[in-house]
């Protein structure tokens, strides 16, 4: 199964050793991350070390760790759809817009908790509860 990873579930991974970590870790899954999710680490990168109570060497060790299992997508991959996908979310959530872009792009489905994703009706939406069952 081909998924792009809501920067949502990323963070829940570094933030402790749950399911969202496990299932990047180690479940069979295809996973896609955007350069946004980068960014949207790095704005949060305080509370993240914070909420985990972990050195900033820590961080970057699991952040490394699970980096090496996400497949990182060119932002011109995501470009080419983002006029559909612009119609499909930005009346929902503009910042979930260009998880749609990649989806589309390519032919994958989003892994997300974040409810306005279920707001649309295009892209299949799996929760950690539905993913942590394939394990």
């Amino acid at each position: 199964m081909k998924l792009v990873v809501d920067s949502n579930r990323i963070i829940a991974a570094l933030v402790k050793d749950s399911y969202s970590r496990k299932i990047i870790l180690h479940g069979n899954f295809e996973l896609l991350a955007i350069n946004m999710s980068q960014k949207d680490i790095q704005k949060h990168r305080n509370d993240i070390l914070s909420k985990a109570k972990i050195t900033k060497e820590q961080l970057d060790s699991i952040l490394e760790k699970l980096n090496q299992r996400l497949i990182k997508l060119n932002d011109g991959i995501i470009q080419g759809k983002m006029k559909e996908a612009k119609e499909i979310m930005d009346r929902i959530d503009k910042d979930d817009t260009p998880f749609i872009a990649a989806a589309l792009a390519t032919k994958a489905e989003i892994w997300s908790d974040d409810r306005h994703f279920e707001k649309q009706n295009r892209i299949k939406i799996w929760k950690t509860k539905e993913l942590s069952l394939h394990l």
